[in-house]
């Protein structure tokens, strides 16, 4: 994270390159108290699936204000405060996804991670990528896959290259033994405050990574997937509602719901359904890393009405339906979660 272009970089790809001894020694607490969890409490976490009793969504998560706080790019959750909820410990599956494949980029912390979490617990194996310092982060994930038995495969490269992104295909494909369902998750986001402070390298960078990847992955997968198989985008409240300091990130984000629906159309004859998410605010690492100010961060998500942000648990049962036969019926749709603010 030395040079001005990889700090650019999304902070959800992955290339090896970390120390075993690092990661291990970062990852080792959590994942013991998560693999002791995983089986016998999820059930016992309040509000989160899987438990009966009811709970007000306004406390259900801690509220601003937050500790001040900041990461160099593309940052770690286990670095935040309070560290984000990505159902480690919570989420039960129901079979819902048995046998299927899927690829996930940004798989290792934040949405992603929890939309790995959740379709290992259903049934699925999964293949993800993140960058070489995610390491500790992504190791995690790997651990809680295969806690359950199922499949994880962790693919290194820079899906701001269009080779690697036909590479990470064909190596899904091949580890998974095929590929039912494609999420094009990762994305970088640097707030700027005005137009004359953004630069075209970092315009490039999101471009690349939001639009130019998913794209390119996309077109990748559909020699592989077969009727019945789902892609999932991950878009954003910001495409509907832009902040003025995300002029680039909000334009990619919109790209992503017009892909979408246009390539659900364009699909749909073939069997397969292609839906996005947008989400609002969400504590992921994203956040201290640059894409909200830091004066900002303190009360990030006070604005909603739910008076919080998300945590990334709170979608991962979405992308299970989304993914799942129970939404054979939706294609070309985006799904919001923002709190109540309304968009889409």
């Amino acid at each position: 994270m030395k040079t001005k272009d990889d700090t650019m970089t999304s902070r959800r790809q992955f290339v090896s390159g970390v120390t075993a001894g690092l990661a291990a020694a970062l990852t080792t607490p959590a994942l013991a108290q998560q693999g002791a969890a995983a089986s016998s409490s999820r059930a016992d976490t309040p509000g989160r699936r899987g438990q009966s009793s009811k709970q007000d969504p306004t406390t259900q998560y801690r509220r601003p204000p937050f500790p001040p706080q900041q990461q160099d790019p593309p940052g770690l959750a286990g670095k935040m405060d309070p560290r984000p909820d990505h159902g480690e410990t919570s989420y039960r599956g129901s079979g819902k996804l048995v046998g299927r494949k899927a690829l996930v980029t940004g798989g290792d912390s934040g949405i992603g991670r929890a939309a790995v979490i959740a379709f290992a617990r259903e049934g699925a194996d999964v293949a993800i990528n993140y960058l070489p310092v995610e390491e500790p982060d992504a190791r995690e994930v790997v651990e809680l896959v295969r806690a359950e038995g199922r499949k994880a495969v962790a693919i290194p490269g820079d899906i701001r290259d269009e080779r690697f992104c036909v590479k990470l295909v064909a190596d899904a494909v091949r580890e998974l033994g095929g590929l039912d369902i494609l999420v094009n998750n990762a994305a970088t986001q640097v707030a700027q405050h005005s137009i004359e402070e953004l630069t075209t390298e970092q315009f490039d960078s999101t471009f690349k990574t939001n639009v130019y990847a998913m794209f390119w992955i996309t077109k990748a997968a559909m020699p592989h997937l077969e009727p019945g198989s789902a892609i999932i985008n991950t878009s954003s409240v910001q495409a509907y509602d832009p902040s003025p300091g995300l002029l680039d990130y909000a334009q990619t984000k919109a790209c992503m719901v017009i892909f979408t629906k246009s390539l659900a159309k364009q699909v749909a004859r073939r069997g397969i359904r292609v839906n996005a998410v947008a989400p609002g605010p969400f504590w992921t690492p994203l956040q201290p890393t640059g894409g909200q100010p830091a004066e900002k961060l303190i009360d990030f998500g006070e604005h909603t009405p739910m008076g919080r942000p998300g945590q990334p648990a709170e979608l991962g049962a979405l992308y299970v339906y989304l993914a799942s036969q129970d939404a054979s019926y939706a294609t070309g749709q985006v799904y919001g979660a923002s709190g109540g603010e309304g968009n889409p």
